[in-house]
């Protein structure tokens, strides 16, 4: 069975809603950014039944170039993850 591809993704959203191909592309980016949006000022998206996105800091750290085996200073960054909900991880396994 084949992936699910963006196309395919739109076209079964926009009939999901009653709406053309376009339609869904513009809304799913509307509710994208809307999920950025609170990340960003709010720490975390909540998406009833599947998780939520979650900003989280990663802290300084040490680690090696594979190629020649020296060790580095791995700054501290900021990342967003994905926690997923304990219903969806049941329903999958």
């Amino acid at each position: 069975m084949a992936k699910l591809t963006k196309s395919q993704f739109m076209a079964a959203f926009g009939e999901l809603l009653g709406v053309s191909k376009k339609e869904a592309n513009d809304k799913w980016d509307q509710f994208v950014e809307m999920a950025l949006r609170e990340v960003r000022t709010n720490g975390e998206f909540p998406l009833p039944g599947l998780g939520k996105l979650v900003k989280k800091e990663r802290a300084a750290r040490m680690g090696r170039n594979p190629m020649t085996g020296e060790s580095i200073q791995i700054p501290s960054k900021t990342v967003v993850k994905f926690r997923v909900a304990k219903a969806a991880k049941e329903a999958v396994l």
